[in-house]
């Protein structure tokens, strides 16, 4: 602070305790509020234009009562993960991003007496570097995902690793899409949820969650998609149902229609890298039976799984090709601070903004114009890498059959559903050096663990064949 710059009208009254009294400056206030704008923003003018319409739901900024946003934090505090409680929520701004409840989410006017089932899933990144840029070449055979599982198992983030790859998923073959949604139902971690109306009835917050219960979650679903109630009770009952919900997920992601601005990126490398992933436990256990895995079976172009894969391939580089880029606009941002308005670091995230993130050349010309179109693409593919997708259920009457909705058949019935997408605020250009040392070491953690220990049994295995002979015929 410059103290001989202070004003008193320039701060405002917020609060007070038994032993302190908060104000704040109005100027704070001003910039959450163009934070969050921008946030709405970046939906609007960005993802928008890639995913389509009818995915992405940007919300609107509104102004809330102070004392309303401080007992609301305290009273939500206690049901907060554990390891999110470090963050502090903003209590001095009013200022909040109002969405629509996704988990109750009525695009097509769902009738409000009829339950409504939403499953959340937050994907991650559906590809294998492709870049030159790669140094490990381990990056190039395991993907992002199943290697960071090894680093989050180690450190307490998660109890055990997770059997879901990422690249099943984004496969589009059935067989894969349903071994990597079994497998986030049997290991959720974060990255699936179920809302039965509104309300969370499966998922996990954090290492001490307890162990899935498939019973308990198939008791919940039964009436979704066994109405009749003709299924008994039990472990078949249990494998029906949830057998039954993998398909009807599928089915819906494989679906769609929007139309979004993602196939203008297909003019760039396309769908590069390998189709598997060799840590796959699908894939793996294909490999000891013999098998080969199947393929991408290729995801519809108007899905919206597609859609996502195509805008986390703006990331062109990897980290690795990219942190140097980073530090050119960094250089420059050093001798001329007053550019980084002009260059839209913090926005506005308008169509010129959204303009320059279709440039897919990847021949580093030794400007800040190409440094920064490859930092801002990758911000937006970090983004996508993040998301979450929400599907939304909705069971069908028996005269609905002249309804304009889209609708998914299951084997007892046959649901109404829409697809949404959030967490979608663009990825801060200041996390970019946080994410080259994170993917160092996620990389090195798994070359010295996994890596070395697989080698270690293969060793063991000739070490346990010295005995044997070996007949070579000529050809």
């Amino acid at each position: 602070m410059d103290e001989g710059k202070m004003d008193e009208n320039e701060w405002g009254y917020h609060g007070e305790g038994n032993k302190s009294l908060v104000v704040a400056h109005a100027q704070t206030s001003e910039e959450i509020f163009q934070h969050l704008q921008n946030i709405v923003d970046f939906g609007k003018n960005v993802m928008k234009e890639f995913l389509g319409e009818n995915y992405v739901h940007c919300g609107e900024v509104v102004q809330l009562p102070l004392d309303f946003v401080k007992q609301l934090c305290l009273k939500i505090q206690c049901e907060r993960p554990e390891s999110r409680c470090d963050k502090d929520l903003d209590t001095l701004s009013g200022y909040a991003l109002c969405l629509p409840n996704l988990a109750r989410l009525q695009t097509y006017h769902f009738a409000e007496h009829r339950p409504i089932l939403c499953v959340e899933i937050k994907p991650k990144c559906g590809f294998i570097p492709f870049s030159s840029d790669v140094t490990h070449e381990m990056k190039h055979k395991v993907c992002r995902y199943c290697m960071h599982q090894h680093l989050k198992v180690a450190t307490g983030k998660w109890k055990q690793i997770s059997k879901y790859c990422p690249l099943d998923l984004y496969s589009g073959n059935k067989q894969r899409m349903y071994f990597a949604l079994k497998s986030l139902l049997q290991e959720a971690q974060n990255n699936l949820k179920i809302f039965k109306n509104g309300e969370l009835i499966y998922g996990c917050k954090d290492a001490r969650s307890p162990v899935a219960d498939w019973s308990e979650l198939a008791h919940h679903l039964k009436p979704f998609f066994f109405p009749s109630n003709g299924l008994a009770s039990g472990p078949h009952c249990t494998r029906a149902v949830i057998r039954e919900l993998v398909r009807v997920i599928t089915r819906v992601l494989l679906s769609g229609s929007d139309k979004g601005r993602a196939g203008t990126l297909r003019s760039g490398p396309g769908l590069r890298g390998p189709p598997v992933c060799e840590a796959s436990p699908f894939s793996r256990s294909l490999r000891c039976q013999g098998k080969n895995t199947p393929e991408r079976s290729g995801l519809p172009k108007g899905c919206l799984l597609y859609k996502t894969l195509q805008v986390q391939m703006l990331d062109l580089l990897d980290i690795e090709g990219l942190y140097p880029l980073y530090r050119r606009v960094e250089r420059y941002l050093e001798e001329f601070p007053e550019e980084r308005k002009t260059l839209q670091i913090d926005g506005p995230y308008d169509e010129a903004f959204y303009q320059r993130l279709l440039d897919l050349s990847t021949e580093d010309d030794g400007t800040v114009a190409f440094a920064l179109t490859k930092v801002q693409q990758y911000r937006v593919a970090m983004t996508a890498k993040d998301c979450s997708i929400m599907i939304a259920l909705s069971p069908c009457l028996q005269d609905a059959s002249s309804d304009q909705r889209p609708i998914v058949p299951s084997s007892r019935s046959r649901f109404a559903f829409s697809v949404s997408v959030l967490d979608l605020d663009l990825k801060p250009y200041e996390s970019i050096p946080h994410q080259y040392k994170l993917d160092g070491k996620i990389v090195n953690y798994y070359l010295k663990t996994v890596h070395a220990k697989d080698a270690t049994v293969m060793s063991a295995r000739f070490k346990e064949s010295e005995d044997c002979t070996l007949v070579l015929h000529k050809v």
